[in-house]
């Protein structure tokens, strides 16, 4: 056997943590299968799995083994079916990053369309307004709101998010609207910061001629999309969000704008991804769908 089939077989083991379903799975002796761990062990120098009387289990560098392993087999896979146009010949996985909002809002609706055009491709999807570090932490693309700190990473603009002020109806009927910026000072924002102990001043507007900020009073601080809004609802204070997401709250009548003519600056949505010379033609795909999709929410 060599290297790429027992690179398949340790696959399947550690799939089962099992040897004798493995076998079964891919009808070959225990034997053989035991034999290609061996051999897969002896040729890269380290245990993969720890053998006890109940099950198998990766060790460490097993784990790390086989996440390489599967998208090396789907690399494999997919250099065999590169000439053919049929999409369902594409598989393997994509690992991408973006903010929850633009998750919920924007992609996660639209991925069954995607999967039925490909459905050997497995999208792992994570979701958090943290600033992951695309290389170290193994993503093929990233999706992100806001300004891009330098780096070399490449990036594609997507669009912008228009952003508005909101606060609950029920705080508006508890403290009143807001009709320039002076009644600010009676009034209650929720702070958020992507990391507690960060600065968030009060809420950013336009004066006509740059970007300043208003300082407001804070009752509570927040570092994710799903908690700003939440918190919003429950009455806490304004919010300054992107319109497309607080419409379906301001449709139901549980959220208001509040100061229309002091909006904060667009926030800037982008694609980025590592600099590579060939890269897989699934990310590639996924890349200008997800750029299709989000330029016509964006629009």
């Amino acid at each position: 056997m060599d290297r790429f089939e027992a690179m398949k077989v340790f696959i399947r083991v550690a799939e089962l943590e099992s040897f004798t379903q493995a076998a079964e799975s891919l009808s070959l002796p225990k034997a053989s299968v035991s034999m290609a761990i061996r051999q897969l062990e002896s040729a890269l120098g380290a245990r993969l799995l720890q053998r006890t009387t109940r099950k198998v289990q990766l060790t460490q560098d097993g784990t790390n083994f086989y996440e390489r392993a599967l998208d090396l087999i789907a690399d494999v896979d997919e250099v065999e079916s590169m000439f053919r146009n049929d999409g369902s010949e594409l598989r393997g996985r994509i690992r991408v990053d973006m903010p929850i909002g633009f998750a919920r809002n924007v992609i996660t609706p639209k991925l069954p369309s995607f999967l039925k055009l490909y459905p050997n491709i497995e999208v792992e999807l994570s979701c958090t307004d943290r600033r992951v570090d695309l290389i170290r932490e193994g993503f093929d693309c990233v999706i992100r709101a806001g300004p891009l700190a330098d780096s070399a990473l490449i990036a594609r603009p997507l669009g912008n998010m228009t952003l508005i002020n909101c606060a609950s109806v029920e705080y508006i009927e508890r403290q009143g609207r807001p009709k320039k910026l002076d009644d600010l000072k009676n009034h209650l924002i929720v702070r958020y910061v992507l990391a507690f102990g960060g600065k968030d001043e009060g809420l950013e507007y336009f004066d006509g001629e740059k970007y300043r900020t208003y300082k407001m009073k804070s009752l509570i601080t927040v570092n994710n999309s799903e908690a700003y809004t939440a918190a919003c609802l429950a009455g806490l204070g304004i919010i300054q969000s992107p319109k497309n997401g607080m419409q379906m709250y301001i449709d139901r009548g549980l959220l208001t704008e509040v100061l229309p003519k002091f909006r904060a600056q667009p926030l800037p949505v982008s694609l980025l991804y590592p600099h590579r010379r060939q890269m897989a033609k699934r990310v590639r795909i996924f890349m200008e769908w997800a750029e299709s999709v989000a330029k016509d929410y964006l629009k």
